[in-house]
Parts: C-alpha cells; structure tokens; sequence
C-alpha cells in the first residue's frame, strides 16, 4: 500500500517550521528561534457593532505582535470569514521576515476580524473598523505597532481607523497606519506597490535563470488589487498572461488575455468568470498549464503536494501569504521549479508602507516616480541578498530568504544582549 503524505495546512505550524530549519541552517544560537517561535504579544478582543436592522452583533478579531527586536510592529488588518487566531500568528512571523530580508526597521503584525465583509453595508464596516480600532489602541501606535491594509480591508477603511484614533487620542496621528487615503497621508505609488514590487522580483529570477521575459507567459491565481496589479506590470514587461482565476471562476486564452480589457470587466462583474474571449478553468487546472511563470496571489495552502506534481511552470512568485505548503515546496525543489517565496514576492507593500510611514514622520511627501525608485532598489537588492545566500548554502530562494532574515533579526539580538 502505498505511503499516504499528510500535508502541513496549518501556517503557524509551516511558519514555526520555517524558522525552526533557517535558524539550524545558520548555526545561529537555539535562543534565537525560541525568541521567534511566538509572537510576543496577541490580543484577542469582540468588537460589537450595532447593524443598519438596529440588532448588534459581536464579531472577534486579533491582533499578533511577533517581535520588536529591530522596531515597532507592522503589519495588515484582513476581514475574512475564514479568520484564526493561527493564521494570524503566522502572518506576524511572515511579516518579521519580509522586514528583516528588505532591511526594514519593523517586526511583523498581523491582525483580523472573522466576518464576510460581503454581507456587510457600508455603513456596518465602518462601525466595524472604528471599533476594531478601539478594541486594540492600547498596544498600537506610530512607535509601537502600525497597522495596514490586507484581504478584504482598502485605504477607505483605513480612514475610518486612523479618524477613530485620532479621536481617541485627542490629535493627529498619520504615521499610526499606512495604506490610507492620499489625502490623509496615504503615500503615491502604494497601491500598486506589492504588485510591483512581485514584478520587479519576477524579473530579476529570469535573468538569474537565463530566460527573457519578452513573450513569457503568466497564470495568476488571484485579481484584486495584488493580481491585477502584478499581471499588468509583468505585461508592461511583455509578458502575456494566459490565464486568471478567482474564487467564482477563472478565464484562460492561450493566446493571451487583455489586462486592461479583464481588469473593466471585473469592476463590472466582480470576477474574472465568463471574460469573453476565454475558457473557464479551476484553480487546479491553472496550476497544471503549460505557462512559463505562476504567481498565486490569493489565499494560504493552494499548492499542495498533489497541485505540485503537474506544475509545468519554470518560475512561481508567491505574492499570497503561505500559498505553498511544505510538502509542496518539497515537490517544486525536487522538480527543479524554482519559487521566490511570499516574503519577498509580497513585500512591496510593506516597503512602500515604510516610506508611507516615514513621508508621514517627516511630514514631506515624494512624487511617484520617486517612491517607484526605491521600491525598486530595496526590491532588487533583497533578491540578490537571498540568490547569494541560497548559492552559498545550496538552498532554496525560500530557505535563504529567511536565513538572511535571521542573520539579521539574530545581531539585532546580540546587540540588546538578548543572545551571547
């Protein structure tokens, strides 16, 4: 009988594991990871809020602190039905490595509110947020903890949370969260940031690898704003995007899809479905297609083991949080597939957060192209900080991503005298 793999679909576990393996890999002290084996700090808080009908109704939420060692926390705010208190965890620990391997003056956050932003008003978000933001504002703060967009959250409620700070504290605080409104702070250039910042990364791997981007094709699992942002940035770079999927449905052309032509039709329509022009196809066909780069941009745990074993593609770029499982990415090594891992595929986000956050400290504001600049400087330079760490260790681009994130987090340790 044949050997049955049970698959690690639990991130915290995965998150754990991957920090567990760089630490060893490293030699670095066994302290270091039992700094890092939980966040230091979590919070669990219900949030009631009283609906358009007159009832209220208690939602949970979290928020997760992994690590202050180099600087505040930072980190997103998702609204999703499918929220846990592990997730959560978990994205903290993923953020304290995007950080750490971008040279950031972070740890990782993360927080979330079990809901299904679907079924809520616009009005009963906007409670939802304010009273997000009152459950946790004794542990968060422009020099503490700073908050962001994530799955299901935008810059419009961002508004909503730094308005009801600011209220609370009685003055102005912009650098308490990133992502918001342009008017209240927000900085140019972050909306398409973690797509760019993907694209940037896809491209700096194809040279590596030795194949031009020119006439490369892409599948995308995923188009909101990360998606469709990385697809019309990679065919900016002539690359053709052959096929998308969303959670209703998924649209494939061999010959290619129009980005912007998609991207009306789902502002109409909400979903990628029934684009004309395409075939449908299910997010297990669109890993199976015969595409040169794929680049899933939607939730954890889509590339398992089984979904690994018929990917044809040469590149991934996970700009997802945790989309392959350990046991997947066992598989894609093993295949000679190579992925750059969610801590830096996804970390243009976070980066431009940063100059959000310090344009709002400074209270001076840099154009565009500016912003652009060194999202693309930070985004190259971290690339080949993992490709040489990983050429030196023999390991993957996701092993050496977060060795050079523990080179870093472990002298940040040894120079507060936690560690010898």
């Amino acid at each position: 009988m044949a050997s049955v793999v049970t698959e690690t679909l639990d991130p915290f576990q995965t998150a754990q594991g991957q920090v567990r393996q760089a630490v060893a890999a490293l030699g670095a002290p066994q302290a270091v990871f039992e700094y890092l084996r939980e966040p230091c700090r979590v919070l669990v808080c219900s949030i009631p809020v009283q609906m358009d009908d007159g009832h209220v109704r208690s939602f949970i939420g979290y928020r997760a602190q992994h690590t202050d060692v180099i600087g505040p926390t930072k980190g997103g705010v998702r609204f999703h039905p499918q929220v846990t208190l592990d997730e959560v965890k978990a994205l903290s620990i993923w953020m304290t490595f995007k950080c750490a391997l971008l040279g950031l003056p972070y740890g990782g956050a993360k927080g979330g509110v079990v809901c299904d932003p679907q079924e809520l008003s616009v009005h009963e978000l906007e409670q939802l947020s304010r009273g997000y933001i009152r459950a946790i504002s004794a542990i968060i703060g422009p020099e503490r903890d700073i908050p962001a967009p994530d799955v299901n959250t935008n810059a419009k409620l961002m508004g909503f949370m730094l308005d009801e700070f600011d209220r609370l504290k009685g003055q102005n605080t912009p650098g308490l969260i990133t992502g918001k409104p342009l008017v209240l702070g927000g900085s140019k250039g972050r909306d398409e940031a973690t797509g760019r910042g993907c694209a940037v990364v896809i491209r700096e791997a194809a040279q590596v690898m030795g194949f031009s981007l020119a006439g490369a094709t892409v599948a995308l699992q995923g188009f909101g704003n990360v998606g469709s942002n990385t697809a019309r940035i990679l065919s900016e770079m002539g690359c053709t995007v052959t096929a998308v999927v969303d959670a209703q449905g998924g649209a494939y052309n061999p010959n290619g899809l129009s980005i912007h032509a998609l991207q009306e039709w789902t502002q109409e329509h909400r979903t990628v479905a029934a684009f004309p022009g395409s075939q449908p196809l299910t997010s297990e066909e669109l890993f199976a297609l015969p595409v040169d780069i794929i680049v899933p941009a939607a939730l954890e745990s889509q590339i398992t083991a089984r979904v690994a074993r018929s990917v044809k593609a040469k590149l991934i770029a996970e700009a997802a949080n945790g989309p392959t499982t350990p046991e997947g990415s066992d598989v894609l090594f093993a295949r000679g597939i190579r992925v750059i891992p969610d801590i830096l595929a996804s970390a243009g986000g976070v980066t431009v957060s940063y100059f959000e956050w310090v344009q709002n400290l400074m209270n001076y504001y840099w154009p565009e192209s500016e912003v652009q600049e060194k999202l693309e400087r930070m985004m190259v330079d971290s690339f080949h900080a993992m490709a040489e760490m990983a050429d030196r260790h023999a390991v993957t681009f996701r092993k050496a991503a977060f060795m050079v994130g523990i080179e870093r987090l472990s002298q940040a340790m040894a120079a507060r005298g936690w560690i010898a």
